[in-house]
């Protein structure tokens, strides 16, 4: 968890607005939720092994029986921080149904709470960017998601992303066309998962010590890891794709690229491509570019979710951008701004002065901040140019100078 200076926090809402701008241009609007939400829906089985990350709170009034009498964690505690913005999504989708759009489109930026081990572009706290679409059960919503996350980051500058998509019903079928029995295909996917943290020998190992059968561990990996291609479209993602598993996820991921039109270029398909979370039920996705080796975002549909809460199946899909890996890439200007003035006066000036003369200032349109006037001005005029301000003005009981620019302060 880590503090921001001024400039730091600027640059974070730089980023943050050009993001959200780019979200509202798609027609999304923007929610938000509590950080905290009830245990039992963070602890759910979804959220992959995520949920063994989650900072929960304790019980109020606990006594010492009951932490005898407690079996595992979770007897203490009823309510948890956010591990993600898609559960609190659903619960706020099945709490407020009745005022919202048949498909509603929604925007999240809000911090997020995982007992990581920090690393770096890994933190305990950090902001994530969503936007989901609910209610449409389409491959639509899938298209609009894809073309407006592309459309953010071409506002950020990161020219070449790309987005790897797969689907979970791949995934799925092509264990069981192995041999993975079914009540053990979320456990493989889990592990499968790690595969960018452990690597294939890691990945295995940890198959073979959950006790699944060696010949479909095999079968499973031998195929290659990664796979690649453009143009993006049936005939390609078949080649790459065992014959006999389920063929209407591949004819899904087809639609969606031919939605697209030249966007499609910028998919990959990506065979094993798993995500982590346990609610995801169809297509998933990541974002890739070619700076860095890790993604920088990702998402899927999350049909069965929802439905959790409010008793009734409605379709979910959702992408979301990693905030914290993003800011460190780009660097988004400030754009046409009024001016940054600075107020230096002398230690005599009445202080009804000053307000009179910060208020004008501030009516003219410009920020405005007063600033005591030292006997060495220059660390205070590079500490003012370094913040941001456009220029100074310096102000005595004979009235304020004219504004002049840091580049001329010799």
């Amino acid at each position: 968890m880590r503090d921001f200076v001024p400039s730091e926090k600027a640059h974070r809402d730089r980023v943050l607005g050009a993001i959200k701008a780019t979200y509202r241009e798609h027609g999304f609007d923007e929610i938000e939720t509590p950080v905290m939400e009830d245990s039992s829906r963070l602890n759910a089985g979804l959220g992959g092994d995520n949920e063994k990350l989650a900072f929960g709170i304790l019980k109020r009034g606990l006594t010492t029986a009951d932490f005898a009498a407690a079996t595992t964690n979770l007897d203490l505690i009823d309510m948890g921080l956010r591990f993600d913005l898609t559960v609190p999504l659903a619960r706020f989708y099945a709490t407020h149904r009745a005022e919202l759009p048949t498909v509603f489109r929604s925007i999240q930026a809000a911090p997020v709470w995982r007992a990581e081990r920090p690393q770096k572009g890994r933190y305990r706290q950090f902001v994530q960017c969503d936007i989901d679409v609910i209610g449409e059960g389409g491959l639509i919503a899938e298209v609009e998601l894809i073309a407006a996350t592309l459309a953010t980051l071409d506002a950020l500058g990161l020219e070449g992303a790309t987005v790897r998509i797969n689907d979970r019903r791949i995934l799925t079928s092509m264990l069981s066309l192995f041999g993975f029995a079914p009540e053990t295909h979320e456990s493989a996917l889990i592990t499968i998962d790690k595969m960018d943290k452990v690597g294939q020998d890691g990945v295995l190992t940890e198959l073979a010590e959950k006790g699944l059968p060696t010949d479909a561990i095999e079968a499973f990996f031998r195929r290659p890891m990664t796979m690649e291609f453009l143009p993006f479209g049936e005939a390609a993602i078949r080649k790459f794709t065992p014959e006999g598993i389920d063929i209407a996820p591949v004819k899904d991921l087809a639609t969606i690229g031919d939605s697209l039109g030249e966007l499609a270029e910028r998919l990959t398909f990506d065979p094993f491509l798993v995500r982590g979370m346990g609610y995801y039920t169809g297509t998933i996705f990541e974002v890739a570019h070619p700076s860095v080796d890790y993604s920088l975002g990702g998402g899927g549909r999350y049909d069965g979710m929802i439905g959790r809460f409010l008793g009734t199946d409605v379709p979910a899909v959702g992408f979301s951008l990693g905030f914290e890996r993003l800011v460190d890439l780009v660097e988004v200007a400030e754009g046409d701004q009024a001016q940054s003035i600075a107020i230096i006066f002398d230690a005599d000036v009445d202080p009804k002065q000053l307000l009179e003369v910060k208020n004008q200032q501030i009516a003219a349109g410009n920020r405005t901040r007063l600033e005591r006037r030292t006997k060495n001005l220059k660390p205070l005029l590079a500490q003012l140019d370094s913040e941001g301000f456009s220029g100074y003005a310096l102000l005595s009981t004979d009235g304020l100078s004219e504004p002049r620019a840091f580049t001329a302060r010799d």
